[in-house]
């Protein structure tokens, strides 16, 4: 997704997953690995949810309250996990960290997460932004 999308589309984007987050559901079956992340500053109470088999995230959902930043970023992050490796899913992570704290990075692996890339103007936001993406890190960094 180009970086070139406008602040009204990147916006709407940011709305729409939050207002319609489709990875926002208890995880039905078994072999999903949980992280509970909260925030002290904000109502972020989340618990996210990976399924990962062969060295490869299969499934990725999300429960709990969040505000718009948060319910975004962790819904967009879940539909991009879904079906990469646990390296490529790494990578991803790494470079929307890099992203949120506005050093280099490859925006050709963030897709949809790009709508994120002017939160570092928002310290207050960057940890809303990157709870999810956290928590996922956390799964995925001892496999």
């Amino acid at each position: 997704m180009p970086i070139s999308l406008t602040n009204e589309m990147m916006r709407a984007i940011i709305m729409d997953h939050s207002s319609n987050p489709t990875n926002k559901h208890t995880p039905s079956g078994d072999g999903y690995e949980k992280v509970h992340m909260h925030s002290d500053n904000c109502i972020d109470d989340l618990d996210i949810y990976l399924k990962v088999e062969n060295g490869k995230v299969i499934d990725a959902c999300f429960e709990g309250i969040a505000c718009t930043i948060s319910l975004s970023s962790t819904d967009i992050m879940c539909d991009l996990m879904k079906g990469k490796t646990i390296k490529e899913a790494l990578y991803m992570i790494e470079q929307y960290q890099h992203m949120m704290h506005e050093e280099p990075f490859d925006d050709e692996v963030l897709d949809e997460a790009i709508v994120f890339v002017n939160t570092s103007k928002q310290a207050a936001r960057i940890r809303c932004a990157t709870i999810g993406w956290n928590a996922a890190n956390s799964i995925l960094k001892d496999k």
